[in-house]
């Protein structure tokens, strides 16, 4: 007699953690990615965006700790050393411009002001300047820049010819003219209070067309497309589409270019405080300093040095920051 054949067993049926387990995995192919981390991955691989980020970030807590970081080394930026100069040169006793323990940078030539607390508090006035002139600029160029590429015709026309008009206008000499016959006080503001916040003004408002040109081409080509077309069929307003519809995908370029906006406007208040229109002693700047050094380049070349290369890491720290910014948010991009 013949064994029986063995009928064929049935396929174990998953158990649930491993039909939850599937699920989760499909749910997590399937997941999208929103472009803000879509570009914080592209900028994580970009390592000299990242480095330039972390300069700037410090360099932002260094200006808002500026007491406290002077404090914590015993030292201040309108304290004269006097007992540590030549009498006979004007020069910092010692080498390298009188660096020591005591004075990390080394001390100005004639004052003997310690120049690391200079070049600290320095940093406050580069980057207020910075930013402040390139929110003024963002503000204006974004405003005028969408709303000439959006309406068209006489507008468009009107906020083209001022913007070629303010691209042609010498800046430089402007601010030089504006600053000299400026009161010593105004708006409640003295002194140096008051050349600070012309430079701000003056420079974001020639900056603006700058970024306004790029809002406008960036408007006069995304007015035509199918959400825009979506949104004035359901009865949606001008101002509606201006600023829920277009201007979220202005954000963009607009975060980029004000990244490059920046390190020149940071050159231009250096540039204004060394040819002597900028900020006046004895508040720190930067530019001061360089212009301060012209006269001891050969017996103290460090005190030249050190402020140069204060201007030269925070410059490039924002470019490179920029770059990284621009990649990330592009979508079109290689990296």
């Amino acid at each position: 007699m013949t064994a029986p054949l063995h009928e064929p067993t049935a396929e174990a049926a998953p158990s649930a953690a491993e039909e939850a387990a599937a699920a989760g995995a499909e749910a997590k192919a399937v997941q999208g990615r929103s472009l803000g981390r879509i570009a914080w991955e592209r900028l994580k691989r970009d390592k000299l965006a990242l480095a330039g980020g972390v300069v700037v970030l410090f360099l932002v807590v260094i200006a808002l700790l500026a007491p406290l970081i002077t404090g914590l080394v015993g030292q201040d930026p309108e304290t004269h050393h006097e007992d540590l100069i030549d009498p006979l040169f004007g020069t910092p006793v010692g080498s390298l411009g009188g660096i020591s323990g005591e004075h990390l940078l080394g001390i100005e030539p004639v004052s003997g002001r310690d120049i690391f607390a200079r070049i600290v508090y320095g940093a406050r006035i580069s980057l207020l300047v910075g930013f402040l002139s390139a929110v003024v600029a963002v503000v204006l160029g974004t405003v005028l820049g969408i709303l000439a590429g959006f309406f068209g015709g006489w507008v468009d026309s009107l906020i083209s010819r001022v913007m070629d008009g303010l691209l042609a206008f010498p800046q430089l000499l402007f601010i030089i003219a504006l600053v000299s016959v400026m009161p010593n006080q105004m708006l409640g503001l003295t002194g140096t209070g008051v050349r600070v916040f012309v430079m701000i003004l003056v420079i974001g408002f020639f900056g603006w067309p700058y970024i306004g040109r790029v809002v406008r081409g960036q408007t006069i080509s995304m007015r035509e497309r199918e959400y825009v077309e979506a949104a004035r069929s359901l009865g949606a307003g001008r101002f509606y589409i201006l600023f829920k519809e277009l201007l979220p995908n202005l954000v963009a370029p607009i975060i980029v270019y004000t990244t490059m906006m920046i390190p020149t406007n940071i050159l231009t208040e250096a540039a204004l405080s060394f040819l002597g229109v900028g900020v006046k002693p004895p508040t720190a700047s930067w530019g001061q300093m360089l212009s301060s050094a012209i006269d001891y380049y050969d017996s103290d070349p460090m005190y030249m040095v050190i402020p140069g290369v204060a201007i030269f890491i925070t410059v490039l720290a924002f470019n490179l920051f920029g770059d990284g910014v621009r990649d990330a948010l592009d979508p079109k991009g290689s990296r």
